[in-house]
């Protein structure tokens, strides 16, 4: 795992070829930390299946992960800081943004061969990261949290009107035209099964609205494994990453 540090001081971590060997297709992963995303079985799956192809795989701490805190309690520092209106989720997004530019500028990427992916809180960053950044024409989610406001950990902190404009449903209008696909369990109650299909309806309406006869956009409904229907088997998990290889053309 090699590290790459910005003119800010972000740090995000990759496996695949140096820097230096020049632009190649680039995915950008985020699970928990960016040691669990890019090495600890199972949230690496997509990032096994791909390095051993020409991609460099990018990752990064998400907030509140990789600093002593444990991933099972991560959602609740979120909810209690966007509680007080502290958006940290913007504010790292903008971060992975600017990463992304600094890489672009030093030659690092090639330009529309990058994609994002995640899984659940990851996927939720990824959307946001392609919303912000309109090179990025691929997405890619697993299991993922598209309605803040419906988890678990809001219930406990007093409501802020953030927990709903971080909603995916309001980035519908800046995706509807990339390459998008989504895997959820048939009763995911810790994200939301139906949170997830609003999510892709709200693409389709944009979608339709713009006149776009063919949306290239997926929904795939699979069976709810492991807790509260809200784990991701290793088939999904393969499935989604041998499209993200044909997307990336490796």
């Amino acid at each position: 795992m090699r590290k790459f540090s910005t003119s800010r001081n972000s740090e995000l971590f990759y496996v695949g070829p140096p820097l230096d060997e020049g632009p190649l297709p680039a995915l950008f992963y985020f699970a928990l930390s960016a040691k669990e995303s890019l090495q600890q079985d199972p949230y690496n799956q997509p990032v096994s299946f791909l390095s051993s192809s020409h991609v460099r795989i990018f990752s990064a701490d998400l907030p509140f992960h990789g600093k002593g805190i444990a991933s099972k309690d991560a959602m609740a520092y979120w909810a209690n800081e966007l509680a007080k209106g502290n958006d940290i989720v913007s504010s790292f997004v903008d971060e992975m943004a600017y990463g992304i530019e600094e890489l672009e500028a030093r030659g690092a990427l090639l330009p529309h061969r990058i994609a994002v992916s995640g899984l659940s809180r990851g996927a939720f960053i990824a959307a946001h990261l392609a919303a912000r950044k309109e090179r990025i024409r691929t997405l890619l989610g697993f299991a993922p949290l598209t309605s803040y406001s419906a988890i678990r950990e809001t219930t406990h902190v007093p409501h802020h009107p953030l927990f709903d404009a971080l909603d995916l449903k309001h980035l519908a209008h800046k995706l509807y035209d990339r390459k998008l696909r989504l895997y959820i369990g048939n009763r995911d109650t810790r994200v939301g099964t139906r949170s997830c299909i609003q999510f892709f309806e709200a693409l389709m309406e944009a979608a339709l609205q713009r006149k776009v006869r063919s949306p290239t956009i997926e929904l795939r409904i699979v069976p709810s494994i492991g807790y509260m229907g809200h784990g991701t088997a290793k088939e999904t998990f393969a499935e989604g990453s041998e499209w993200l290889f044909k997307e990336l053309s490796l």
